[in-house]
């Protein structure tokens, strides 16, 4: 059985440059106060902003930009040597507070919802796993999304995105390492860890990258291959 998605389409939309494949799936949270004010904002003109899909807490879907369509949801990006990734992206807002305003655990039938999302999106396009990240992955120094309390884990334990089975060893230049497994390498250090950390360790979001962030690195480019 196919999810079952609702269609509320924002205007804020534009045409993907022609040949443009979609490679990447960026995950966020919302940051706001509630669903609905995030679903009245990435659908305001004036706001300039949108999502493909938004995922409510209690696991309803909504879209409200065509896949074949660019949404406006990552911004000034980087990922594996490419920016604008608007242009190759399906971004996904996910409903929580975020640190700003109540920053929770997500719910396990939003999660569930975010899963069934995503392996249908896989489903359609030619994304490699490692090309399934966090806003936080691609614009570290501006976004925290979707942050150490989402479980990246589980997700990946079900086919989307990756986790690696072991950490490597407790060796390698952190930045050097970091720009291997796709961050851009030309932010301050403890800035790309700590977004890292967000993602791949998030038991410990210090910025330090000490010995296990290092093996937790390692490991994560074992799994990329």
């Amino acid at each position: 059985m196919s999810l079952r998605v609702t269609e509320l389409l924002s205007p804020n939309v534009d045409t993907r440059p022609e040949g443009a494949a979609i490679d990447t799936l960026i995950l966020h949270y919302t940051g706001m106060t509630s669903g609905r004010a995030a679903i009245e904002r990435l659908r305001d003109p004036q706001a300039v902003v949108s999502s493909h899909y938004v995922v409510e807490e209690d696991g309803q879907v909504f879209r409200l930009v065509p896949e074949a369509l660019r949404a406006r949801h990552a911004g000034v990006s980087h990922w594996r040597g490419r920016e604008v990734l608007n242009d190759v992206s399906i971004g996904i807002e996910i409903v929580n507070p975020g640190h700003e305003w109540g920053y929770r655990p997500f719910p396990a039938m939003q999660m569930a919802a975010v899963a069934d999302l995503c392996l249908e999106i896989l489903g359609r396009h030619s994304i490699p796993a490692c090309n399934v990240v966090g806003h936080s992955d691609v614009s570290p120094d501006r976004k925290q999304d979707p942050g150490e309390l989402f479980d990246w884990q589980g997700l990946a334990a079900n086919g989307i995105g990756l986790w690696p089975k072991v950490d490597g060893p407790a060796e390698g230049d952190a930045r050097a390492l970091l720009g291997r497994i796709g961050y851009r390498t030309d932010l301050e250090l403890p800035v790309l860890v700590t977004a890292f950390q967000r993602h791949w360790r998030p038991e410990q979001v210090n910025g330090v990258a000490d010995a296990g962030t290092l093996a937790r690195m390692q490991g994560v480019l074992t799994a990329i291959g």
